[in-house]
């Protein structure tokens, strides 16, 4: 048992783990997600319900609508509706600095020449990454659960808690999306060799580049096959799928329903798989120079 938990990739996860808790870099990103997540989830909207102004709805909602929206049984719609619009593009800032700063730092070269394998090294620091998401989205669900409580209860609204398949679903879901986009900060952060260039691109890729691509997908045909297996189409799409965004067209940027939620799904897993194998690949074969 003992050599079962205490083995090199044992070892390389730890490790890594210890290094994303003590760099403020890691604490900053984790800090800017939860303020733009309860921003946008909750301080946002009840000051429209509370003002009365209903603009920042945008899609008819009326105040009675917004206040239920707020309320603990909203939870599974609430916890997914930012990974879109600006949660994919933290996590994937996470990810290039993870992957990039090992470069800059010169940690895997040294890592990668005294041992242990370099598949092991690199295996370490990807569960430790999908260790990281996983905390975040439970943080995430832990504080919107706490203000849905306080919401209801400066409301004096009746506490009712959403079904647990359906908590369990969007969580998961919301998962898969934060996780491909990590995955595709570390595949640019190990590519670039360096955080600075692989967060430059990814950001222009996710909030920029794939814009407008759907946007003249919308004119071109050719294009709008292509724009249906990028990577922001595939997370929008399941997101869309797990809220129902057809029956809320004017939700956050970002939710889509170019894809039926069975395909969102094999998309966004399939991108996890291959980008973690296009990572072990290219560390295994290039120099350590």
């Amino acid at each position: 048992m003992t050599a079962v938990i205490d083995n090199p990739m044992t070892r390389s996860t730890r490790a890594e783990l210890l290094r994303l808790r003590k760099w403020p870099a890691v604490w900053v990103t984790v800090a800017v997600w939860v303020a733009l997540a309860l921003m946008f989830g909750y301080l946002f909207p009840y000051l429209s319900y509370r003002t009365g102004d209903l603009s920042f709805a945008g899609d008819g909602d009326t105040r009675a609508q917004l206040l239920v929206e707020m309320l603990p049984a909203a939870l599974p719609t609430v916890l997914v509706q930012g990974l879109p619009m600006f949660g994919g593009a933290l996590a994937l800032v996470l990810g290039a600095i993870v992957a990039g700063n090992g470069y800059g730092w010169g940690t895997w070269k040294t890592v990668f020449t005294q041992g242990p394998s370099r598949p092991t090294t690199v295996g370490g620091s990807l569960v430790a990454l999908t260790i990281a998401v996983v905390g975040i989205l439970a943080l995430t669900l832990v504080l919107f659960t706490g203000v849905s409580l306080v919401v209801a209860g400066v409301e004096s609204q009746a506490v009712t808690w959403p079904a647990a398949g359906a908590l369990l679903e969007s969580f998961g879901g919301g998962f898969l999306v934060l996780e491909m986009w990590a995955l595709l900060g570390y595949t640019l952060g190990t590519v670039a060799r360096g955080p600075a260039l692989a967060v430059g691109l990814g950001l222009v890729w996710a909030l920029v580049v794939e814009n407008l691509l759907r946007g003249v997908g919308a004119l071109l045909g050719p294009v709008e096959a292509v724009t249906e297996v990028l990577p922001g189409t595939a997370g929008g799409s399941l997101v869309g799928a797990l809220i129902d965004v057809s029956a809320n067209p004017n939700e956050t940027p970002g939710i889509l329903d170019v894809l039926s939620g069975g395909q969102a799904l094999v998309t966004v897993t399939a991108y996890c798989v291959g980008l973690v194998v296009l990572v072990l690949v290219l560390v295994r074969r290039r120099d350590v120079a």
